[in-house]
């Protein structure tokens, strides 16, 4: 686990871009229902979604904002990266290399 003194060595680009990229994602997967329901809508609805899908947008939204703003999923989500980042500076591999070794499709 970090410490204190490791949370103030955050630079710019983690603190407003790369922590709030993984609160987007990890929202998107928790408001899930929320998501399929305004993509249904959107596909079904064609040029006139704009209109026909305001109700679930808003749900959407409501969905997404209570994530957005709660300090105790900034938390978790920062903890979770300065983790991917002390992993990342121990061996040099992303997690994403690691958990997605493909194998080629010809031989």
């Amino acid at each position: 686990m970090m410490t204190e003194s490791a949370d103030q060595h955050l630079r710019h680009v983690e603190t407003d871009v790369l922590i709030p990229k993984m609160m987007r994602a990890k929202a998107k997967e928790r408001c899930h229902e929320e998501v399929k329901d305004f993509e249904k809508c959107c596909k079904d609805s064609g040029l006139t979604m704009v209109v026909k899908c305001r109700a679930q947008n808003t749900k959407l939204k409501e969905c997404l904002t209570k994530y957005y703003k709660d300090p105790e999923f900034y938390e978790m989500c920062k903890q979770e990266y300065l983790e991917q980042k002390k992993e990342f500076q121990e061996t040099g591999v992303r997690k994403s290399s690691r958990s997605s070794s493909k194998l080629p499709t010809t031989m």
